[in-house]
């Protein structure tokens, strides 16, 4: 929403001439129609069962094909704008009719129209109501008649509903609805003007800056101000977190900024946000109502619902009924606190009875900071994206540990499809749509015979696109499912709803396949599928008519979407930002990230120097071959490196390996050969209590070697500052596996960058190693020693992309 400059005279609160003339006073604060409606006239439940909505293309053809069937003098999009208690009411009416004085509010949807809820209904009408009492204000009309249309994109057919009203009956209306906003929005004027008075005056709360910490905030600061990308990177232990959040606070009030996303890609990140965050905003000070800044936490659903076993509606939680009556006194509350961490929202909500995770989202329209995970702004169906085009927000955005944002973003605009999932959602369908769903099957047949043809000995395959004759039959069977769904709207969770949302999300993708992606054809086994969808397919397979499919479950195939250059999706949302920030120690080379994440060629660089000196930090090279081939080989000699500079400083050590198997040789080769040693290792499956555990072992006074696999949980955002970590030993150069899905990645990369070996390999491998090696020098008062355990060190290539305060002159 956006704020106006407050105006020089504010009119009084239950100035009802306003709402007699909309437009006659001045303006404080600019609300849309839709805002002031969802605000105001909001009402009933939390209701969030699956029902079938047409797409934004659909929607606007709807709109279309309405406006077509009315008359010549026919108005469509109607902007529309008026002033009632000092607040300027701005929207498009869908349509009117000027001969018969009927205005237009269109609806589109799908199924049947009496699966429309009343607590919708309720929020169309009133709409459609303020709409009404602007044109009549605006062309001085008496009464008019209001139409809601229902439009159903799939018949193509209207559902009609009017009302004839009275100009003054609309008025009133707008006038009531202004009534319960205008409070709100007198607390908002006042909360974003002591905002930007106490940001313009705030002060850094933990001076003196720290080495390198003072520049990294200026190039923050110089970015803000220039609505300009950035690219930083600053070495570990300055203090990046604070180092980026305070400049882009100060700049808010410059910019005219309304909020702050402080985006993360582990949980670690998210409360080092926060704990960041709590001196900024006491050096804030008090407000009037609150604080003057206001701090959102969000988290992602499963990790914030109170009723897991429970659907989101009123039958099932408790938390979802009177959702919205409840609503306006918990977030009253939550405004009023400004702290809003997972555990204040949790207990603010319970105490009016509604649920958490959604009053974080309401909250997330009046907060100023907003602190959540990458996927919140970046993924397909981002909310805070959505959010900021929708409601014209100018946001900063910093994007803190943003190597990370290279393989999430991947992930977000990767797709995959399986064989074993169609078989197993046939067993949920009869009829008609069963056939939709062999017709999908035979063409998975189709596939798997034709790629057997062609390679006999290959299971994997990379395809010039996806099968047009697949992805047809693909289409058809989103369209049926949609239409069974239709006909079950607000159900219950099913598998045939789950497989609907991911084919919707393969054929998503599959419609902007380009360079960008490869297609990827998988007939080997899926053990993790075969496990999944077993029983199903199996009790599916039974029921296959005389004939059936020639292969076993779970080994027809998979087709998968996997993204590799996500720039082209993440470059709108990029731009959407007034000013994006990506901050990383390992953020080399530059050219690599502003390639894959889609960045401008004018984003600006800063390269922090470290504030750490050579000799805090030993780094030698024991020059030893960790290929594939030379693993075994190699272990006495990385086993003797280790257990040596062990002897000499007994202290922690972290241990990184390429894989588990070897990490597991090495370990117990070591357990023989040094049994004296203490050592534990990552297992390969661990929940939250053994990473824990796993990192309490790293006791000042303790000692021992850890073992753990390079890029894995334990490679990056672990904090052992001092005597919890005196040590690594690298055991590997990072780079991804030679195989032959890399092998076309590098291939694409080379034909898109021209470095295709770099980007694939080198790049993404020297970043783990950096990052791992950061573990040891955590302060400024940290030392300790790195042992590079692979004779490739010692090449320029690869020394290249290695910190430069780093010494590398000696050798083990």
């Amino acid at each position: 929403m956006q704020h106006a400059a407050p105006a020089t005279q504010a009119p009084v609160d239950g100035d009802t001439s306003a709402a007699a003339n909309p437009g006659s006073e001045a303006a404080f604060y600019t609300v849309s129609v839709r805002n002031l409606c969802a605000f105001s006239a909001k009402c009933g439940d939390l209701d969030l069962r699956f029902t079938p909505s047409p797409t934004a293309q659909q929607g606007r053809l709807g709109h279309q094909r309405v406006a077509q069937r009315r008359g010549p003098g026919y108005e469509t999009e109607v902007s529309l704008e008026g002033v009632v208690h000092g607040l300027r009411i701005r929207g498009r009416a869908d349509g009117f009719d000027p001969d018969s004085h009927t205005l237009d509010e269109v609806k589109t949807f799908r199924g049947a129209v009496e699966a429309i809820a009343p607590q919708h209904q309720l929020l169309h009408w009133a709409q459609a109501k303020v709409y009404g009492a602007l044109i009549c204000a605006s062309r001085g009309l008496p009464a008019l008649t209001l139409r809601l249309v229902y439009f159903d994109v799939v018949a193509q057919s209207e559902h009609p509903l009017t009302q004839r009203c009275r100009a003054d009956e609309l008025q009133q209306f707008l006038d009531d609805l202004c009534q319960r906003f205008v409070h709100w929005a007198r607390q908002e004027q006042a909360h974003r003007s002591a905002r930007d008075a106490a940001l313009a005056q705030l002060v850094f709360p933990q001076l003196p800056f720290r080495p390198g910490q003072r520049d990294l905030a200026g190039a923050v600061y110089r970015a803000c101000l220039q609505s300009r990308p950035l690219l930083a990177q600053a070495p570990t232990g300055i203090g990046k977190t604070i180092g980026t959040l305070y400049p882009a606070l100060r700049a808010m009030p410059v910019r005219g900024t309304d909020k702050l996303f402080f985006l993360t890609a582990k949980t670690p990140g998210r409360q080092v946000a926060l704990d960041a965050l709590r001196p900024l905003r006491a050096a804030c000070g008090p407000a009037s109502q609150g604080s003057a800044l206001r701090v959102l936490e969000l988290v992602a659903k499963d990790k914030s619902c109170e009723h897991p076993d429970k659907s989101c509606h009123p039958d099932s939680c408790p938390l979802a009924r009177g959702f919205y009556d409840r609503l306006a006194v918990a977030r009253q509350n939550a405004a009023r606190r400004g702290w809003l961490d997972q555990h204040a929202l949790r207990t603010l909500a319970l105490a009016q009875g509604i649920c958490p995770y959604y009053l974080g989202h309401e909250m997330l329209r009046w907060s100023d900071v907003v602190v959540a995970d990458y996927n919140y702004y970046f993924d397909r169906s981002a909310m805070l994206h959505a959010m900021t085009v929708e409601n014209q927000w100018r946001v900063t955005v910093l994007v803190d540990e943003a190597h990370n944002l290279v393989p999430r973003a991947r992930s977000m605009y990767s797709a995959e499809l399986s064989h074993a999932e169609t078989l197993a959602a046939r067993a949920h369908v009869s009829g008609a749509l069963r056939a939709r769903v062999d017709g999908l099957l035979d063409q998975w047949q189709l596939l798997h015979d034709g790629q057997l043809r062609e390679a006999p000995q290959q299971t994997w395959a990379a395809l010039d696109a996806v099968p047009p004759a697949w992805f047809r039959a693909l289409q058809t069977l989103c369209s049926a499912l949609g239409e069974h769904l239709n006909d079950r709207a607000g159900e219950a969770d099913t598998p045939v709803l789950a497989f609907y949302f991911r084919a919707l999300a393969f054929a998503s993708l599959a419609d902007m396949f380009a360079a960008h992606s490869l297609c990827e054809f998988d007939r080997s086994e899926d053990p993790v599928a075969l496990a999944s969808d077993a029983a199903a397919a199996t009790a599916s397979q039974s029921r296959l008519d005389a004939g059936g499919f020639d292969f076993p479950p779970g080994a027809a195939g998979r087709l998968n979407l996997r993204n590799i250059v996500p720039g082209p999706f993440l470059s709108p949302r990029l731009q959407s930002a007034d000013t994006v920030v990506l901050f990383s120690a390992t953020l080399n080379p530059q050219h690599y990230y502003r390639a894959l994440l889609g960045l401008p060629d004018d984003t600006a660089w800063i390269d922090v120097p470290s504030p750490f000196a050579a000799s805090q930090l030993r780094v030698r090279v024991v020059p030893v071959s960790t290929r594939q081939a030379d693993r075994v080989a190699s272990l006495d000699t990385l086993v003797a490196a280790m257990a040596r500079q062990f002897t000499r400083q007994p202290g922690n050590y972290l241990a990184y390996f390429s894989s588990f198997d070897y990490m597991e040789q090495a370990c117990e080769r070591i357990g023989q050969s040094h049994a004296q040693i203490p050592v534990w290792t990552q297992a390969r499956q661990m929940d939250e209590s053994a990473r824990r555990a796993f990192l309490q072992r790293f006791d000042a006074a303790g000692q021992g070697i850890a073992f753990a696999v390079l890029g894995g949980v334990f490679g990056e955002g672990v904090d052992l500052p001092g005597n919890r970590l005196i040590g690594a030993f690298v055991a590997t150069l990072g780079l991804p596996q030679f195989d032959a899905v890399n092998e076309v990645i590098r291939e694409r990369m080379q034909t898109m960058f021209g470095q295709g070996y770099d980007y694939t390999y080198v790049y993404p491998g020297l970043q783990k190693v950096v990052q791992a090696a950061g573990r040891v020098i955590r302060t400024e008062s940290d030392t300790g020693c790195v042992l590079l355990l692979d004779e490739r060190y010692l090449q320029p290539r690869y020394r290249a992309l290695l910190p430069a305060w780093w010494d590398l002159a000696r050798r083990a």
